[in-house]
């Protein structure tokens, strides 16, 4: 018996040596997934962003109805208020001795906790604890410390004969002012910039510091040559976050200091100038322009200091 097989050729279909092209299906289920938190994102934040940069080129002002497109006249009078231009120069030496001061504990503290010893998870619970306090508790908190009559640190000075123990630290100088104002903020932020590094350098193979020290390498040199470069990812955020608090800074200076020029913020006078000059135009017109200016800074801080890192 003879079995013949026979192979068919459909005509219609695809050429000999073509691949047949395939449609490709997109799968709605994550965008539907994620698009109730776009759009509770996009209210929250969008919204507001979009209104106070629309407001902050009308006039304003209950005091004075209508509402009426007024330009760069916001703009304009805020580069002639003096208060404000004085803010400025406040709110950036608030920036540099912030970002510094928490981004050097920051590091430090980081090194100290990334070896592993006894009570390591009991010293970060209790690290968490100033960054995990409202700015205005911090503030009563350490009005008390500087208190010229009873305060901590005239007594202190007082011990050491370093003077009378009723010095008034707050509101005679203003460099002295804005620094101690800042290290309260810095008490409360650095918290969140030694974690933030401390995140990082347990990312860094362990291997790494046995091969330094196997060549010789210090421990400084191990820190310099391996432990920065490495943490520089950690280190760009944490810089970043300082930026950001320190340019928004408002709790701390508002109830050490008040309403006092020495110490004022660029936050401070918005509040000011909203809610108590009730000129809602201009108080749109520099919440705009810190916020421009926090995008700016922010990039900048990134851009020096961020370096992607494989290992």
């Amino acid at each position: 018996m003879t079995v013949t097989t026979t192979a068919e050729v459909s005509t219609t279909g695809p050429a000999r040596g073509l691949k047949p092209v395939r449609r490709s299906r997109v799968d709605l289920l994550p965008y539907l997934l994620v698009a109730p938190v776009m759009i509770f994102i996009a209210c929250l934040a969008l919204v507001p962003a979009v209104f106070t940069i629309v407001q902050s080129f009308y006039k304003v002002d209950p005091l004075d109805p209508p509402t009426r497109f007024d330009g760069l006249g916001n703009f304009v009078r805020l580069a002639r208020d003096h208060a404000v231009v004085g803010s400025l120069g406040n709110t950036a030496l608030y920036v540099v001795i912030g970002v510094t001061l928490s981004t050097l504990i920051g590091i430090g503290a980081a090194v100290v906790l990334q070896r592993p010893f006894r009570g390591r998870s009991l010293v970060i619970a209790i690290l968490i604890l100033p960054w995990a306090m409202p700015g205005v508790v911090e503030g009563i908190l350490w009005s008390g410390i500087f208190d010229p009559n009873a305060g901590l640190i005239n007594s202190v000075l007082s011990s050491l004969h370093l003077g009378e123990g009723n010095a008034v630290l707050l509101g005679q100088n203003r460099f002295l002012t804005i620094a101690l104002i800042e290290l309260v903020q810095v008490w409360q932020i650095a918290p969140l910039s030694v974690l933030l590094i401390l995140a990082v350098l347990q990312l860094i193979p362990s291997d790494l510091y046995e091969a330094a020290q196997i060549d010789g390498c210090t421990s400084w040199g191990a820190f310099r040559r391996i432990t920065l470069p490495l943490a520089r990812p950690g280190i760009a955020v944490t810089m970043v976050q300082a930026v950001i608090a320190t340019l928004n800074v408002f709790d701390q200076p508002y109830v050490l200091n008040g309403a006092a020029s020495t110490g004022s913020s660029v936050t401070m006078q918005t509040y000011f100038i909203s809610f108590q000059d009730l000129d809602f135009g201009k108080g749109y017109a520099l919440s705009l322009l810190i916020t421009i200016v926090t995008l700016l800074v922010s990039l900048v801080v990134v851009r020096l200091v961020y370096r992607r890192v494989e290992l």
